[in-house]
Order: C-alpha cells, then structure tokens, then sequence
C-alpha cells in the first residue's frame, strides 16, 4: 500500500454523502488526501486532486464493516482464502471484516493473528480484524491467554461455534475478559439442546423428518448468558440471533442497562424454515432459519435498534459440500456479494430506512468491534463505498467475486451495487 505522503487526492464529485455517524445526508463533495478525509463539501486551501471520482447518481458512505466473515484461511484454502475473499469484500463495498476464532490452527496465539493480518496486508483488498478464541483450541476448558491475544490486535474473544464444558468455565472466562476489557462475542446454542440437529424444531422438520433445533436451544443459552453477564460486568455481543424470544429478551436486558449487543445475519431477515421445503442445501444454515414470524420480528428489531449490525456470516464452501443429502451438507452461505444488495432490498420493501441500514453496516459494526471507522468525518481514515442504488444486476457465477458459490440467492436480479471502494485513501475496487 502507498505511503501517506505519496497516495493520491482523490476528490469524489456530485454524491448523496450518507455518514449516519455525523449525521450526514446531503449531496456534496468528498476530498481525500494522505489517506483521511480532508473535507466536505468544499476543497482545503490547496487541494489539487490526483483523480476524481464522478459520483453523481450515487450514494457516498463509509466503508462496510462486515462483524462475520469466515475466510478459509488457514486450514480450508481449498474453500476460498484470504486473498480471493478480500477482493470479493472490496467489491461489494465492504472495508471492514472480522475473522472468528474457528481456523485452523485456531486464533489462540498471537502467531496466528500476525498471520491473518499478513495475509490481509498482502491482500491489499480490506483490512481484516480477528477474535481470539476464548478458550485454547475452542476446546471449551483452558482459557486463553487474553491479555497477550489483546495486545496481538484481536478485538474481542469467542468461542465461536463451540461449547464450553460448563457454566462455572464460562464464569471464570467472563471475568477474565472483563479484567482486560474484552467484549466476549457470544454465540447462543445450547449444545446439548441443539443435539445435532439441522433445521429449525417445527413442522416443517417434521414434515421432511429432519432432526431439530428448538427455538430454546437459543433462548436457554441467551437467559444463560445474560445471567453471568450480570454477574461479571463483561461487555458482550450476541452474534447472529434468530428468533424473537431470544431478540426480546437482549431488548431487557438493554433496557435494564446490561451491556450488551446484537447483530442478525443478512439471510436470516429473507429466509426462513419455508425455504427448506424441497430439502434445499443451499438455505442449511446453523443456527437454523426459524419460523416466518421469527423473521417478521428479527426486522422489527432492527428497526427499534435491538439488533445494532447486520453481518453476512459469510461461510464459503467447495461444491461438493452442498451435494450430500441435507443433514450431511455443510452449513452456510457465501454472504459477502450479496450483503450490500439485501440490504437494499430492505430499504425498497420499507424495513428500514436508508440512512438506518447504512448506520448498522458501518457505524453499528465499528462500534462493537472498538474500531474508530465506519465514519466519514474530517480526519477519519478514508474507507469508502459508493454505490449506485438504482444499477440492475443479476446475482451468478460471473459476477460472483467469492471463490464459494453457494447461496439460495444465486440467479436473482439485485437493485443497488458497489461501484467504487477506498481503503485508507487507496481505490481498491472500481466497477467503471
């Protein structure tokens, strides 16, 4: 990446500038020099820019921070890498990922975090963030070495998808986190609850006679946590929560004052149990998508705020990994070409304002990672998206940029895409 003094300024001409952080939402100019925000709306004495992007018809915002991206690497290369889903990241306008803990060799030293973030660098395509995981190897006994995991740059702990061996561990894992001011991302499953199953507990799992996930494997573990987050103090995030009791209950905590968040993944706010009907792999996710109402009052509280970011939860995979009979197909969607455009949708069907779904892919996401970006304020690092909210396009194996295809969204036409991104004042993806 260019050094500061020799990057380019750049001036963004003629865009609706949206930065919910600022309270920003007016056509204007944007100036970019030494990798910051030099001004808006009128150039600094002496600017002469090095390239000008005409963004007329288009929307200017910070860069999107995606809370959720699974990369591959290391341990799965031959699903994606960091490389191919960085450039995938930069064209649908995201700066911003965060890694959890789940790789391999697992994010539990500081060797492993110095890895990802020379990938990342090496990428030169979004900057990536990693979670430590909360125990060593995610084995749900020994905690972690935190404080070294912290200094190493990791912006909070997880124990991703795994459990813990018992409560009194994740006691003992809360306190410490607390006692190094570590937000602890929570992924809430009742193991034992869960039992394997591979499609949400009703009657459409009954129906196709696959085993299921009750709405309480979330809910026990969510009343759980907010038990021993009382106890510890902790800062805490409910990752991807999918149903309305579980939603309901973080809304009291909130409310009594407990400090704690939420995010909801992108397909979870379209799909739900519904789309499994003719044993469609490509909808297996885990958690699993809950009932039509669950989905109605994940988009309620977004819009009341409950749930402060959206993510994609990108999890790319291979082909064959979506070609075994449904309970033996690997979970996940490949998210990261789709977020942006979903989230339009979200807006042309009225869930959301624009300005609303542009603060929880940007200014929610920053603020619960710890990061000072997601704003497009005089100073702040230039990581920007434009885009063009009106351009047609159709979701497929050509214009995919993620190495995995697997997405129930594939085929679909899109209204909305990315047509420039900047990271730290460098454009590193153009559609023009």
């Amino acid at each position: 990446m260019p050094t500061a003094d020799k990057q380019q300024r750049i001036r963004i001409r003629g865009g609706r500038v949206i930065d919910p952080a600022c309270g920003i939402d007016r056509i204007q100019d944007v100036f970019v020099a030494a990798g910051r925000i030099a001004a808006l709306g009128q150039a600094p004495d002496g600017f002469a820019a090095d390239m000008e992007i005409d963004a007329r018809d288009r929307v200017v915002c910070p860069g999107l921070i995606d809370l959720c991206a699974r990369l591959r690497e290391p341990g799965q290369e031959y699903k994606a890498t960091i490389a191919s889903e960085s450039h995938a990241a930069a064209s649908g306008g995201i700066t911003t990922l965060c890694c959890p803990p789940d790789t391999n060799p697992v994010i539990d030293t500081p060797a492993v975090t110095e890895f990802v973030r020379l990938r990342a660098e090496a990428a030169g395509k979004t900057r990536i963030v990693t979670l430590a995981a909360l125990t060593q190897g995610l084995g749900g006994e020994q905690l972690s070495e935190m404080a070294a995991l912290k200094k190493a740059g990791c912006a909070g702990v997880s124990n991703a998808m795994q459990p813990l061996l018992n409560p009194l561990v994740q006691r003992r894992a809360l306190e410490y986190a607390a006692t190094y001011e570590l937000t602890v991302f929570l992924y809430a499953n009742d193991h034992w609850l869960a039992n394997k199953g591979c499609a949400h507990e009703g009657h459409v799992a009954t129906r196709l006679g696959l085993p299921g996930i009750p709405e309480a494997a979330e809910t026990a573990a969510v009343a759980r946590d907010l038990a021993l987050i009382e106890q510890t103090g902790v800062r805490a995030h409910f990752c991807r929560l999918t149903t309305g009791r579980a939603v309901q209950m973080v809304a009291r905590a909130q409310f009594d004052g407990a400090p704690v968040t939420a995010d909801v993944a992108m397909p979870y706010l379209y799909l739900s149990e519904v789309d499994i009907s003719e044993f469609d792999s490509q909808c297996h996710l885990l958690p699993p998508l809950r009932t039509v109402e669950d989905r109605q009052r994940l988009r309620d509280a977004l819009q009341q705020g409950t749930l402060s970011a959206i993510c994609s939860d990108h999890q790319p995979h291979e082909p064959d990994a979506k070609l075994r009979p449904f309970p033996a197909t690997e979970p996940g969607i490949s998210g990261l070409d789709s977020l942006l455009p979903l989230g339009l949708k979200l807006v042309d069907e009225q869930a959301i304002g624009l300005s609303e779904l542009i603060h929880r892919l940007t200014t929610g996401p920053a603020k619960i990672l710890g990061l000072p970006y997601g704003t497009l304020a005089v100073g702040a690092t230039a990581d920007i998206c434009i885009f063009h909210p009106e351009l047609v396009w159709q979701l497929d194996t050509g214009t995919m940029q993620s190495r995995g295809h697997n997405t129930p969204f594939m085929g679909r036409e899109f209204k909305g895409r990315a047509t420039h991104t900047l990271l730290a004042g460098n454009l590193v993806y153009s559609l023009d």
